[in-house]
């Protein structure tokens, strides 16, 4: 299979996100025009692509409206679509489950049918996520593992993967999803439970806190790094045919562990600074997620390069770099 794509148009939703950066920038060493779906709004948040200013294109759109998704499509011209676009934040799912539901779930159906209309011979990505599998039915989850989301992101997710789904089999698009398990790294939003991590052992290894208030310790996930999962998106649409597969790294890891890591790379003992805060806990817990790569790995040639243990170190220490003010 190529490394090099150099020609290519892609348009990437969400790339002012954590993976959309890393696919930015992925696709920019290959030689892609990228363009970057993006809503209007008073504000902008554009902090993890600036580096790429001059780069990428800013397309304007809004997956609310099926009529400025047409419009970016023409404007763009991709050859390949990158979905990664979602309100992914499954706490705020709870709380606002409708929003969740029009975003993950229906304004993938809207770019669906944008496709389907303008850029019917575009290849694209949907980013589906192991929170579909929730309550598991199998360990490891794979391609066939049954869904049973227990939240309402899992449940958005699981509409979008069989959106997908039907569009390729209706319509005869390329659409392919990758059924991604949690993935980090330094540009994580500070909403979630890694970033809590590693942001608060930073400041408490600088002084600035004492403890730091987390839900369930011993929720196990098999967490990767966003780079490397960004290389496996590129991947699927290089193949011949469309297919879904599951990304992850076989591994599975406790919250616990992950704050045993983060503490201990700065020199503290976590137990002396984490408790345990039932506001941070789920109304429906999901408690283990452990990916199968093995279709990745015999398909796509793909396999995951940063372990555990490094993706922790560099999370954490990125953050107390940035806290004495050198990043």
């Amino acid at each position: 299979m190529t490394e090099k794509a150099g020609g290519k148009r892609a348009l990437i939703t969400g790339i002012t996100g954590q993976d959309g950066s890393y696919l930015a920038e992925h696709l920019l060493e290959r030689g892609y025009h990228v363009a970057g779906l993006v809503r209007r709004s008073s504000s902008s948040r554009l902090e993890r692509i600036e580096h790429l200013e001059g780069r990428v294109q800013i397309v304007r759109g809004d997956l609310h409206d099926q009529s400025s998704l047409v419009r970016a499509l023409v404007e763009s011209r991709p050859d390949e679509i990158y979905n990664l676009a979602a309100q992914s934040f499954v706490p705020t799912s709870f709380e606002e489950p409708v929003l969740t539901a029009e975003v993950t779930a229906v304004g993938v159906t809207r770019l669906l049918e944008a496709m389907r209309q303008v850029a019917p011979e575009a290849r694209m990505y949907q980013a589906s996520t192991s929170e579909m599998f929730g309550q598991v039915r199998e360990t490891p989850q794979r391609e066939s593992t049954p869904f049973h989301p227990r939240s309402p992101y899992g449940v958005a997710k699981v509409f979008a993967h069989w959106a997908t789904v039907n569009y390729r089999e209706a319509h005869g698009l390329f659409a392919c999803s990758g059924i991604l398990f949690n993935h980090e790294s330094p540009r994580r939003g500070p909403e979630f439970v890694t970033m809590k991590i590693a942001r608060g052992a930073a400041r408490i290894a600088a002084g600035l806190d004492t403890e730091l208030a987390l839900g369930n310790l011993d929720a196990r996930r098999d967490w990767g790094h966003a780079a490397d999962y960004v290389h496996a998106m590129w991947l699927m649409l290089q193949r011949e045919d469309p297919r879904d597969y599951v990304i992850a790294t076989g591994e599975t890891h406790s919250v616990r562990e992950f704050c045993e890591v983060a503490f201990g790379c700065l020199g503290l003992d976590w137990k002396t600074h984490v408790r345990v805060d039932p506001r941070f806990l789920r109304p429906a817990e999901v408690d283990q997620l452990v990916g199968d790569p093995s279709r990745a790995r015999e398909e796509l040639g793909w396999s995951p390069r940063v372990s555990f243990e490094d993706l922790v170190r560099e999370m954490t220490e990125t953050e107390a770099r940035r806290l004495r003010g050198s990043v």
